[in-house]
């Protein structure tokens, strides 16, 4: 990856973790993420390091622009010894891209616009050349004929808007193809816990290799995401054996933790609940936050088609807020506090009768870094969950949680335990 933003954190990278996910699923063994500034010299340092690892292909993204800085093709072109030319036919195609911006700001020199698309449009000799999505054209840049063989070098713009809608195109051209040919085929599989520490898994990974799951012969890896437990495991086909035994031991060690086997989220789990089938009935939800300041709407909102269960949500930050737009009554706050067991509950009834919702959430907690007490420390988050119950009752799920880290830790983990208590909520659990 390239760029001295994404080096130096101002812009987040993204790119990395999404080709490592598309490189596994053709078939590539990733080896190295490498984020490297705009200087030409640390961008060939990493391309030879990869060279020297013997690697059979290099992804990278970003430097493809129309500015100085944008160096990324001629570092390849060099790197694999082929000259660069101007592509005329490209450079006509960036023009006609550009042609509808030029007139919504006619101030432009358009003599710098078209040095700016022969810029782009000049490519090492010889590069398959994958169309622009933007105004950058991607590139697949092969060792020049004579040299040395090496590593096939695909280069990507670093937007991702751009970056992701060509990989498709990049997986089809002729020199990405003749190194994928040569892959290995791997099944990944995820299992997800909640409720349990990754010292566990450790111990039970133990168990598994007395009972003779040979682990060796698969890789697993855990990682402890936004409160849960995520265990992959990666393996050729014909180990699929193994890993069914590791699964068993895991299912049979982890019942009561153990949320998740097919690699469903608990956000993908509790929609696929509420969206109801032919055995149940769908059913909408609302949220009354306080702590979280609408994280738990934003969360339930993520993904496409949530407005066929979601009905909205209350952030009742203050509590003149929560008595008057959540319907709390004041007296619950001045008896208990603001933070209780209590107000979390009728947060999660108000949800559902200020907004018409079968299901309401109710969040309340002190998410710091000041305002916690011996009583109520920072951490401390009373979540509640109201449903439909019986005879036209109200069923409810209501627990305290206290939660390390900082305020953003806090906001966060609470909107994953929020949740889980919706799916216990909704399958009936305790």
């Amino acid at each position: 990856m390239t760029g001295t933003e994404v080096l130096t954190g101002r812009v987040s990278d993204r790119n990395g973790p999404w080709l490592a996910e598309r490189l596994r699923e053709a078939g590539v063994d990733l080896a190295h993420i490498a984020i490297v500034g705009d200087r030409p010299q640390d961008m060939r340092a990493a391309l030879d390091f990869m060279a020297a690892e013997h690697l059979d292909v290099i992804v990278t993204s970003g430097g493809l622009g129309p500015t100085a800085d944008d160096l990324t093709a001629a570092v390849v072109g060099e790197f694999q010894g082929r000259a660069m030319v101007l592509d005329e036919a490209l450079s006509e195609r960036i023009a006609r891209i550009v042609a509808p911006l030029m007139k919504r700001w006619p101030n432009i020199d358009p003599e710098a616009v078209a040095e700016a698309n022969r810029k782009q449009a000049t490519v090492p000799s010889g590069a398959e050349v994958l169309e622009p999505v933007g105004t950058a054209p991607g590139l697949v840049v092969t060792p020049e004929q004579g040299r040395p063989a090496g590593p096939t070098v695909v280069v990507l713009p670093g937007p991702p808007r751009e970056l992701q809608p060509m990989w498709s195109d990049a997986l089809a051209s002729e020199g990405l193809r003749a190194v994928l040919e040569r892959g290995t085929i791997y099944r990944q599989e995820t299992m997800r816990l909640f409720g349990i520490p990754e010292s566990e898994i450790a111990e039970t990974l133990r168990a598994a290799e007395r009972e003779g799951v040979e682990l060796d012969a698969i890789e697993v890896t855990t990682c402890l995401k936004r409160g849960e437990v995520e265990i992959v495991t990666r393996y050729e086909p014909d180990r699929r054996q193994t890993y069914e035994a590791l699964r068993a031991i895991l299912r049979e060690r982890h019942a009561d933790t153990l949320f998740s086997e097919d690699g469903r989220t608990i956000d993908e789990l509790v929609a696929d609940e509420l969206r109801g089938d032919g055995s149940r009935p769908a059913l909408s939800i609302a949220t009354a936050e306080s702590c979280t300041g609408g994280l738990m709407a934003a969360r339930l909102t993520e993904r496409a088609g949530s407005s066929d269960y979601v009905k909205g949500a209350i952030v009742a930050y203050s509590n003149d807020v929560k008595v008057a737009a959540a319907g709390v009554p004041a007296e619950l706050i001045e008896r208990h506090g603001a933070v209780s067991g209590e107000v979390a509950e009728a947060l999660a009834d108000g949800a559902r009768a200020r907004l018409g919702a079968d299901v309401g959430i109710g969040i309340t907690g002190i998410a710091g870094p000041g305002g916690g007490s011996p009583e109520k420390p920072v951490g401390l988050v009373w979540l509640s969950v109201a449903t439909p119950g019986q005879a036209g009752q109200t069923a409810r799920l209501t627990r305290s949680v206290n939660l390390p880290g900082g305020r953003a830790d806090v906001r966060d983990r609470s909107t994953t335990v929020a949740l889980h208590l919706v799916r216990r909520a909704l399958l009936g659990e305790s």
